[in-house]
């Protein structure tokens, strides 16, 4: 079989779906003469011919060679694209990068990545997705924040572990770090049963505490809310009670756990893509950023 064009794959395609050679010459803006010549250069290659043609206005058909064809082209032209992007990502400066992301790190990380690289880069394209926790995965995206291992192919870095601390109505424990067991039975004030706090209620489980939960809500100062005025106590990450008034607020007290949770955050990256300059810079910067954290804990 003799070499086949994209551009003629591209052209087939758009017979196919539009039913006429002159709709697909107006869709392509391409004469109808040079669509008919594309098809015949196809027909050539493969050895036969990809449509029937009824003549008049009715619609052309795939031949059974042509629907081989067709199934075939849709896929190199879907990697063709794929190619495309990929390149298109590759160039720096005013490159695109897709990064996913969890609340903590949009709140914390990511701006000291995107401040920078639109330094650095005036021109780059960053987009931004929240992706949930229930299955994350790397997709299509040059980068991905989480707070967990995740399934596929991928690389990754350990930007830090961020330790849960117990928030408490003031003098609801002794000083200083608080024993998990003391939490068993304790009244507690938690977020909803999502991933990440299903995972926290095991950790305390696993050293002796099985809280009662009086109160599900989601959102940190709402949790806290609640903890203030008397309701239970809670366990929230460290980062999470940065900039709020927990520490100064003489109706609060704030203890580390014996042993502590411990949540690591990570950044993922496709195996095997080579990395643009700008996906690079991007994990270079989220690590410097995340070490400055983990100083503060």
């Amino acid at each position: 079989m003799a070499e086949v064009e994209l551009r003629h794959l591209r052209t087939m395609a758009a017979i196919a779906e539009e039913g006429t050679f002159g709709r697909a010459a107006v869709r392509l803006g391409y004469t109808q003469s040079s669509v008919s010549q594309q098809i015949a250069a196809l027909e050539k290659a493969v050895g036969g011919p990809v449509f029937d043609r009824p003549g008049g206005p009715r619609p052309v058909r795939t031949t059974p060679l042509g629907e081989v064809v067709l199934a075939h082209g849709r896929d190199l032209l879907t990697k063709s694209e794929a190619l495309a992007d990929a390149v298109d990502r590759f160039k720096a400066g005013n490159g695109r990068i897709d990064i996913g992301t969890f609340q903590g790190a949009t709140k914390l990380i990511l701006p000291a990545v995107v401040r920078r690289l639109l330094s650095e880069h005036p021109g780059c394209d960053i987009r931004l997705s929240e992706v949930g926790p229930e299955d994350p995965r790397i997709g299509d995206l040059d980068l991905l924040f989480h707070y967990d291992r995740i399934d596929g192919d991928v690389e990754h870095v350990e930007l830090l572990d961020e330790q849960y601390l117990l928030v408490a109505g003031a003098g609801a424990f002794p000083d200083g770090p608080v024993p998990v067991k003391l939490l068993d039975d304790a009244p507690m004030v938690a977020w909803p049963p999502t991933v990440h706090q299903r995972w926290l209620e095991r950790e305390l489980a696993g050293a002796g505490a099985r809280p009662r939960i009086v109160f599900r809500t989601a959102g940190h100062e709402t949790v806290v809310s609640m903890v203030r005025v008397g309701l239970g106590s809670a366990v929230l990450p460290w980062l999470a009670l940065q900039g709020s008034d927990v520490w100064s607020d003489d109706r609060l007290s704030v203890h580390r756990l014996r042993p502590s949770p411990v949540c690591t955050w990570y950044l993922y990256w496709p195996a095997g893509r080579t990395q643009s300059p700008l996906a690079a810079r991007a994990i270079d910067i989220a690590v410097e950023a995340a070490n400055e954290l983990a100083g503060l804990m």
